[in-house]
Formats: structure tokens, sequence, C-alpha cells
């Protein structure tokens, strides 16, 4: 039925019902504006909170298994000076100088691994306070970043809090709107409205000129327009071109200078 209702529709029908959608659409355009980039700063922020979050957990992970190297090493040292203890106490009982050099070079063994122990031990330290420091500033962007985070958050559910009734609204009367309209008008419709800057993709002739791309529009070409027998569209920007009265605009047309006569110069 909807087809058969598009078919038999005048220009002049469908050229009102495509302007009218651009009206509804054009509405939508405003609401979706004053959001403006909030929406993608919000999502910016909340992936800069989980990058950063990710980051401090690495950090506090890197912390503490450089603590646990610690303490492995700090036990390895004590099991080392256990072992020094326990082959200085079996040199005090060798049987030959043999056994004696092989324990003094396992108590030089085991010194060797404290000293690198220790080593070791100063190099994790290092890396801990390298770390601390890059985390403490990382924990406090987070912070910021997240109170960032949120206001910009309240303040967009505060806009759609707003507008999305409306919005809504305006959404199913554009689609209520399309069902109306012969596709090939509706996907040529959507196309000029895709690449319009404005998303204006009809506009009605004023001054003289296209109202979307400003251009002049010849006499014969407006003359076609009033007519309402075929959808014309501008030849530089590929707009649809409507007549005033059809948007609702009344043109207020300048009256020429009258001519002054000799008689008027006399007086």
């Amino acid at each position: 039925m909807a087809k058969k209702a598009n078919s038999e529709a005048t220009v002049e029908e469908r050229l009102q019902a495509l302007y009218d959608l651009q009206v509804i659409d054009s509405k939508i355009d405003k609401i979706r504006t004053i959001r403006g980039e909030l929406p993608l700063e919000v999502q910016d922020l909340e992936d800069d909170v989980a990058g950063l979050e990710t980051r401090t957990e690495k950090a506090a992970q890197g912390i503490k298994t450089l603590e646990d190297d610690i303490s492995a090493k700090k036990n390895q040292m004590k099991e080392s000076q256990a072992a020094i203890t326990k082959y200085k106490e079996q040199q005090n009982n060798v049987r030959n100088n043999r056994e004696y050099d092989s324990l003094t070079k396992e108590i030089e063994f085991q010194e060797l691994e404290i000293q690198l122990a220790e080593k070791r031990i100063k190099e994790f330290q290092l890396g801990i306070e390298n770390k601390t420091e890059a985390n403490a500033s990382d924990v406090e962007k987070l912070a910021t970043t997240k109170e960032q985070w949120e206001h910009k958050k309240n303040e967009l559910a505060e806009i759609i809090a707003e507008t999305e009734k409306e919005e809504a609204d305006l959404v199913k009367q554009s689609q209520k709107a399309e069902k109306i309209i012969e596709e090939r008008l509706l996907t040529a419709y959507k196309r000029i409205r895709g690449s319009a800057r404005n998303g204006l993709a009809v506009v009605p002739v004023l001054r003289n000129a296209c109202g979307g791309c400003f251009n002049k529009i010849p006499p014969q070409r407006q003359l076609d327009i009033n007519m309402h027998k075929k959808v014309i569209v501008c030849e530089h920007c590929g707009r649809v071109l409507i007549d005033p009265k059809m948007a609702g605009i009344e043109e207020v047309v300048e009256e020429k200078p009258k001519r002054r006569t000799r008689a008027t110069k006399e007086k």
C-alpha cells in the first residue's frame, strides 16, 4: 500500500514530504550538535583511565617482583653465610692440605655469591626507586584524569537526559516520514545529506540562489522549480531545490528605486 501511495503522489507532494523529512532530521542534527564532541571526549578519557590503571597495576606488580627478588637474594646470602660458617668449622678437622684447599675454595665461592647478591640487591633497589617515582606520577595523573572523566560523564548524562526523549520522538517521526518517500528519492536524499557538511539535502531558493551553496540559480530553472513538475537539483552542490513557499518562507521582493523624472529634479 505504501509503495502504491508513493507512486501515486505528485511531484509536489514528494518534494513536500522530502522537505518535511529534512526539517525533522535537521532538528535531530541540532540536538546532536549540542552534545558536540562530548561523547568522544568521554570515551577518550575513559580510554586514558583504563590505560593508566593498567600501567599503575603493572608498575605495582614490577615493584612486587623486585621486592621478591631482593628477599630471594637475602635468603641466598644467609645460606651462603651459613655454608661459610660450616666450611670454616670443617677446616678445623681436615686431614690434609688438599681438603683444606678445597674448603677454602668453597668459602671463596660463597663469599663471591654474597658479593654478587649484594650487587643485585642494589640494582633491584634502584629499580624499585625508579618504578616508584614513575608510578607516583602515573597515580597522580590517574586521579586527575578520573576526576575529569567523571565530570564529563555527568555533563553528558545531563545533556542526554534533557534531550533523549525529544530525540527519540524525532527519530520516530523521521522513520515514519521516510516510509512515505519512494526508495530512489530517499536514497538520493541520504547520500546528499551524508556528503553535505551541514546535513542539508533539501533547500529553498533564496534571493535567486541555492539555499545550500548560495550559487545563483538561472531564472528559467527557478521557474521550473516553482512549477513543481519535477525534482530539480542544484547543478553546483547537488541539493534538491524547492521554492520558498513550500518551505513556509515568504521572500521579500526588494523594490527598485523609482526613476527620477525631470519634473522631480526641478522640485
